[in-house]
């Protein structure tokens, strides 16, 4: 139960935008797309021979929307997939590669029509850079090696040869490179020394062909799994030399955390939910902030000179499926409660900037916390409450995080702890800088002043993301009930800025500087 606390007069922000910080990586804007219900088949891929308008088999418009959201990397085969994921299955002619089955997912068969070739030929389309998730939990060390020669290199090295007689003369750039996925659970249920015994094996032999040099990411905890992330960063070569030296032998290690009010064994429905609810989802998300400094903590021990990132790889909300859809194939609506939760996220991957490198929402299409929604039977294409966040927070791709120093804020006290009720964050690149608000209170308006400091603001423009019902969501018959408008309720304030934040709402407010 969550009880209320009276509100404060009036909250304030204060902005020093002359003291700019770590670049907020576009990284973290990353995406993630697995061989899991619909994300690929029927939601990017449709096939050579679909009347689906697509390229090369990739459906067009799906492609059209995330280029729209300039999303920079997109991670696959996996997730659990990726474990059981041998590339050589999906090269060559569609007709001739073997069936496999996908078991963590709905148990079904697949043909591999989707493979490498097609994932590097979404990626391009996409303008995406390719985070290729390789096979630890099942492969093998040569697999692994094998195909990043595959993928990289450009003579006439077995593996070149062989992408060149499946039609791709020139190799591709491939600049991340996961070492594993979930390597304590379904990426094969080891212990965090024996992983990191793996992960120095596996990132070994995932070698730099030519110019391309990998960014290898170690596969790492689970939420509050601390040791974890310790035994990984005990496995680095040394640290603690020359800061110019990059990490050795992986460069990064991962995160995952999902959102949900329930358990794991009944998360909480994605619409019809109470205010109760609400709050606990609120307060879920709120808790990346803990993780964020907790794990942190534990790196920088080792690693003084923060030569290793952080990839938060796997986060968003987790509901129980949408009834009457295949429970393995994950399928949820997308309501106003999960465009919070990400704007939260997103607040915390900025003011972690530091550490934190890159992240990967999960998951693109049709699945948990997807970006768009494709209709199995009319085809039509839906872009959820969750990508107008990240499309109103394009502004702060590799921008300078602005620490955002937050007073009078209003909070409620939801499982014994107190969850703040306004999230903000800033960043500034050149003459512009973007601030993200979000009102967490379900109930409540309220007006949030913006006390700027350090630069003249000529100008601003705000955007307001809300609607009535707390579990909003779009659909093919009402595409637009949660959509960005122009926010009118911004005016000047003695201090810099005065802005009207409406219940349940996330605004955004573009500043011209001088």
């Amino acid at each position: 139960m969550s009880t209320p606390v009276p509100p404060p007069t009036r909250t304030t922000a204060i902005i020093d935008l002359d003291l700019p910080g770590a670049t907020i990586s576009r990284h973290v804007y990353g995406h993630f797309a697995e061989h899991l219900g619909r994300c690929i088949y029927g939601g990017f891929w449709v096939g050579e021979d679909s009347p689906v308008p697509h390229v090369r088999g990739i459906r067009s418009d799906v492609v059209a929307a995330l280029r729209d959201l300039q999303i920079p990397n997109l991670r696959w085969p996996g997730g659990c997939f990726a474990d059981d994921y041998h590339w050589r299955d999906g090269i060559g002619p569609r007709d001739q590669r073997p069936r496999m089955v996908n078991s963590h997912w709905g148990d079904v068969v697949e043909d591999n029509a989707f493979g490498t070739h097609e994932f590097m030929d979404l990626c391009e389309l996409l303008g995406a850079d390719p985070y290729v998730s390789g096979n630890v939990g099942s492969g093998s060390v040569a697999e692994m090696s094998d195909w990043v020669e595959y993928l990289t290199r450009a003579d006439d090295s077995p593996m070149a040869a062989l992408r060149r007689a499946n039609g791709r003369d020139e190799p591709w750039r491939v600049p991340f490179w996961g070492v594993g996925n979930e390597a304590w659970g379904c990426g094969g249920n080891l212990r965090a020394e024996q992983f990191a015994s793996l992960a120095r094996q596996y990132a070994t032999y995932a070698r730099d062909h030519g110019g391309n040099g990998l960014y290898r990411i170690a596969a790492g905890a689970n939420e509050s799994d601390l040791h974890w992330t310790e035994t990984l960063m005990r496995s680095f070569d040394d640290l603690a030399a020359d800061p110019a030296e990059p990490a050795r032998p992986f460069q990064a290690v991962s995160l995952h955390y999902y959102t949900m009010s329930g358990s794991w064994g009944d998360k909480g429905d994605a619409t019809g939910f109470s205010t109760d609810e609400w709050y606990t989802t609120m307060a879920r998300a709120r808790r990346i902030e803990e993780l964020l400094t907790r794990h942190s903590t534990v790196m920088d021990r080792y690693d003084p000179h923060r030569k290793v990132g952080l990839v938060v790889d796997e986060w968003g909300t987790w509901w129980n499926v949408e009834k009457g859809t295949n429970p393995g194939f994950l399928y949820q609506q997308n309501t106003l409660r999960d465009a919070l939760v990400a704007s939260v996220h997103l607040d915390a991957f900025h003011r972690h900037a530091e550490r934190v490198v890159m992240a990967n929402i999960a998951q693109t299409v049709n699945v948990l916390q997807a970006m768009v929604l494709t209709d199995p039977d009319t085809g039509a294409l839906v872009l959820t409450p969750t990508y107008h966040v990240f499309a109103m927070n394009r502004g702060h791709h590799d921008a300078a995080a602005l620490a955002v120093h937050l007073r009078g804020v209003q909070t409620r006290t939801v499982d014994g702890r107190e969850l703040p009720l306004v999230s903000a964050s800033a960043s500034v690149k050149g003459d512009a800088a973007l601030v993200s608000l979000s009102n967490l209170d379900a109930e409540s308006d309220r007006t949030l002043v913006l006390d700027l400091r350090g630069r003249d603001v000529v100008g601003h423009e705000a955007r307001v993301l809300t609607a009535p019902a707390l579990d909003a969501h779009n659909t093919p018959e009402q595409p637009d009930s949660v959509a960005p408008a122009t926010h009118h309720g911004v005016r000047p304030h003695a201090r810099g800025l005065e802005v009207d934040l409406p219940a349940h709402s996330y605004v955004t407010v573009r500043l011209d500087l001088r």
